[in-house]
């Protein structure tokens, strides 16, 4: 879309009480209540229930009408619910959980090249990768381009480092190859380099990003971040995209796989070429359609540096955070806000500083979002950042009622000190965390030492202080979409290759894990009290998982999927035991040779 469409504004703040997926939504609960007679629509039985509601922390039963949980109790306290039209699941004693939710995440942006991408999420060895790259030449036409980006780390192969150039041009020499490494490193084999032209391209291609080149003057493959990785997803948009209706159905897939594992919604921080509101329309048309099966946050995110506050100030003329609905709702700005502000995230590398003039361009902006009650969510790693940026809020609330707008958010927060999260704690600021640094934990320990890993990021510290924590993965460029890897991080303090990173002072258990990825989540999107735990009024989002999250051995969390999930009462996910429940499979994936026909996402690891 060119511009703003104001039907589809007036479409998003349409009323709450029917959502896209065609189930009533988000009514208070005093007039839910009201309305309820009869039996319900749906009732969950014989389950071992973590409700993540501390008034009744567990249960074996539940009841289900208009989207929302009726009755949360015991099997006989629920039984006179059943009717004649009620669905009754017998979950034959698995565990049920609130539907996770992913406060930072990548997902719209992913959706759109979900079919594309080969996954080494899960892959345990250099070797195993390139077997599946190996794989995808058999299947791939000639020219078509393989591309694996993000969500895995060196640290996770056996081997402890990355394939070698020379072992991707030996795989593939009529296939350009692009492999992506977090926002710090890319390969690019022969045909790809020759593809992109980039042995004539200059060295600093883009602003602090460059390409390495031989003493002959030729692109080698590499290119690295210094210390933005720019660079890296400039590369990735000059790849072919699919159509749109490729992209609305890729997104579709990606929904349906992050309901596999549990997810039922996400705050999307935007980033990585998503200009709003273009980049976002394969989304709107998707929840347009009734076809959403996740529920969707969005924040925007300008994408090029000096027009910001252009930006924010054309956006705010167009959209107000609220609009929308249950299933996809406008929510604010960021995760960056200024290019100036923006302070990477690449531990293998020196810390950066921001820009000298940081102030001058940044504080208007911030003043700007504040005065129009725009929350706000900012990406900051380092305590030094932290120190430049909260000067600026605190001025900025100060100017105000003593407030920033409700729901304003910082990002990541790994190296925060005791005196940083009192700051955040006093402008009453959220925290969304993530498990990037359990991906790159060998470079953090050899730049800052292990000592100072302990704390990276200081979650209990965050807790403690009564901080809303928000559970998340910061996918899929960085580590994996799958929650499991960050909720086996959060209840181990293992990283993404078996480091020991915390001690029991910053470990937290699998009940606190759950809370951080459900009711911590929530609060992220102005949801607290309205989702995230199996309790009267709240939204029916719950998912059976295949084995007991409570009990099972540590090595078995990444392992966790769901094998029944809901989103307000309608089923979106189901297979092997609740088969007999499985909405209408989704139209075969384009195109038909799409990585995911083989090793491409976790349903076919978990599920075949």
């Amino acid at each position: 879309m060119k511009d703003f469409d104001p039907k589809r504004r007036e479409f998003l703040k349409g009323s709450l009480a029917l959502g896209a997926t065609g189930m009533v939504l988000a009514s208070p609960l005093s007039s839910l209540l009201a309305q309820q007679s009869g039996k319900a629509d749906m009732v969950v039985r014989n389950a071992k229930v973590s409700t993540v509601d501390p008034n009744l922390p567990s249960a074996e039963s539940f009841a289900i009408k208009h989207g929302m949980y009726y009755r949360v109790g015991s099997n006989n306290a629920v039984a006179d619910l059943v009717g004649s039209d009620t669905k009754v699941i017998d979950a034959k004693g698995h565990r049920v959980i609130p539907g996770l939710h992913d406060s930072h995440t990548h997902g719209i942006r992913e959706g759109l090249h979900y079919a594309m991408e080969l996954r080494w999420d899960w892959v345990d060895s250099v070797e195993e990768a390139l077997a599946m790259l190996a794989e995808e030449v058999k299947h791939t036409p000639k020219g078509q381009w393989i591309r694996v980006v993000g969500g895995f780390s060196w640290e996770q192969f056996r081997e402890k480092r990355m394939p070698t150039l020379e072992e991707i041009n030996k795989i593939a020499p009529d296939h350009p190859e692009y492999i992506f490494y977090l926002y710090a490193y890319g390969m690019l084999n022969r045909k790809a380099v020759e593809v992109l032209n980039y042995n004539n391209e200059p060295i600093d291609l883009y602003h602090k990003g460059r390409i390495e080149k031989d003493r002959r003057g030729r692109a080698t493959g590499i290119i690295t971040a210094a210390p933005s990785g720019l660079i890296m997803y400039k590369t990735l948009t000059k790849l072919p995209k699919k159509s749109k209706e490729q992209q609305i159905l890729g997104t579709r897939h990606f929904m349906n796989e992050m309901n596999a594992l549990g997810l039922t919604s996400i705050s999307d921080a935007g980033g990585g070429g998503m200009q709003y509101p273009d980049a976002y329309d394969v989304m709107y048309d998707v929840h347009k359609q009734g076809l959403s099966t996740v529920r969707v946050g969005i924040h925007t995110f300008p994408q090029v540096g000096g027009r910001e506050y252009d930006d924010y100030k054309r956006w705010i003329g167009m959209v107000k955070p609220g609009d929308g609905d249950d299933m996809l709702r406008f929510i604010g700005g960021g995760e960056n806000i200024c290019w100036a502000a923006y302070d990477y995230e690449i531990f293998a590398q020196e810390r950066p500083n921001l820009d000298a003039d940081v102030r001058d361009k940044a504080m208007p902006i911030y003043k700007l979002l504040a005065e129009n009650n725009w929350p706000w969510r900012q990406h900051i790693t380092y305590i030094e950042s932290a120190d430049i940026l909260l000067d600026m809020y605190e001025e900025v609330a100060k100017a105000g009622d003593g407030k920033l707008p409700q729901g304003t958010i910082i990002d990541h927060g790994e190296t925060f000190s005791d005196r940083t999260l009192e700051r955040i704690a006093k402008l009453e600021m959220g925290i969304a965390i993530q498990n990037r640094i359990a991906y790159q934990a060998e470079d953090f320990v050899r730049r800052y030492g292990a000592a100072k890993l302990a704390q990276t990021p200081p979650i209990r510290k965050m807790l403690k202080m009564g901080i809303p924590v928000g559970g998340g993965t910061d996918a899929t460029r960085v580590s994996s979409y799958n929650p499991w890897y960050s909720i086996y991080w959060l209840a181990t303090g293992k990283s993404r290759g078996g480091r020991q990173m915390y001690g029991d002072d910053n470990i937290l258990t699998r009940d606190e894990a759950l809370q951080l990825w459900t009711t911590g989540s929530s609060w992220f999107t102005g949801d607290l009290g309205k989702k995230g735990a199996i309790k009267e009024g709240q939204l029916a989002d719950f998912s059976i998982l295949n084995h007991d999250f409570m009990t099972i051995p540590d090595v078995l969390i990444p392992r966790t999927h769901a094998k029944l999930t809901s989103v307000g009462g309608k089923i979106v996910h189901a297979y092997d035991t609740f088969e007999q429940f499985a909405p209408k499979a989704l139209p075969d994936v384009s195109p038909d040779w799409s990585p995911l026909y083989r090793t491409g996402d976790f349903r076919k690891l978990y599920m075949s």
